[in-house]
């Protein structure tokens, strides 16, 4: 009798032991993917035309530009350096961001653009590596890469009309501008748009919870520190134009992972 006790104690030692074993530890790779969604600050920088303000009339509100938020397929992959600290580097299908440009209360579709923002992180895991549970804070690097940046069709022809700069009227610069005496107002003709690619700083709070088989949820929030330029011609003259945009997004990403 006392030998089988010792045998179901044993077993029952063996069990527990299975059941704790190391959530994370050395030499672990943990591949994720999930859903990305990328909300961008609410900043509503002004856009420059030859270092002007850009007017529908004189009087009337500075044009002012935005950036509307997505969300994509989020990738990333996480190796373990010790059972509490991984390298973790972050990928996605390209975000597509409508561009706006504001005119007092008025928005109207100004373009389009597209970008990439891989980023390289380094992860502390706060529980002991035997929890399923397993939150952790991240400090890394970011590279913004800018592509398909295009003005729509109603703003790269003379729809839109550009009555003032730096809240004067076209008529009173018209010489200045070289325009023809009496030009009350110029069209758009936005082309040329080029958005410069960014580096910055990225943070970020997230949570494993591990399944059984390898399989974990994760849920996660970034803030990565994106700037960016905007420049393009403007009006027939192919003035200059710039609006620079502090993106600043919060990400957060709902994914399922695997452990190997």
């Amino acid at each position: 009798m006392k030998k089988t006790l010792l045998n179901v104690a044993l077993l029952a030692a063996l069990s527990s032991s299975a059941a704790v074993a190391t959530a994370n530890e050395a030499g672990d790779i943990i591949v994720r993917a999930g859903l990305t969604n990328v909300a961008l600050s609410d900043d509503k920088p002004t856009i420059y035309a030859a270092d002007m303000t850009v007017h529908l009339a004189e009087g009337g509100p500075a044009l002012k530009a935005s950036v509307e938020d997505d969300t994509q397929l989020g990738l990333n992959l996480a190796y373990f350096v010790t059972d509490r600290v991984a390298i973790e580097l972050l990928a996605a299908t390209p975000f597509s961001h409508d561009l706006n440009v504001h005119v007092g209360d008025t928005t109207l579709n100004l373009g389009s653009t597209k970008h990439l923002p891989p980023v390289l992180s380094a992860l502390y895991y706060f529980n002991e590596p035997t929890s399923k549970i397993q939150p952790y804070a991240g400090i890394g690097i970011n590279y913004t890469v800018f592509f398909d940046d295009n003005f729509n069709s109603t703003m790269s022809g003379d729809a839109v009309q550009v009555g003032a700069l730096n809240d004067t009227s076209i008529a009173d610069l018209a010489p200045a501008l070289g325009l023809p005496a009496g030009t009350e107002s110029v069209g758009l003709q936005a082309k040329d748009l080029n958005l410069k690619n960014s580096w910055g700083l990225a943070a970020q709070f997230g949570v494993d919870y591990h399944l059984e088989d390898n399989f974990i949820i994760n849920a996660s929030v970034r803030y990565i520190d994106i700037d960016t330029t905007a420049t393009f011609k403007a009006t027939a003259l192919e003035v200059p134009g710039k609006v620079s945009v502090n993106l600043n997004p919060l990400v957060y990403t709902l994914s399922v992972g695997y452990k190997f």
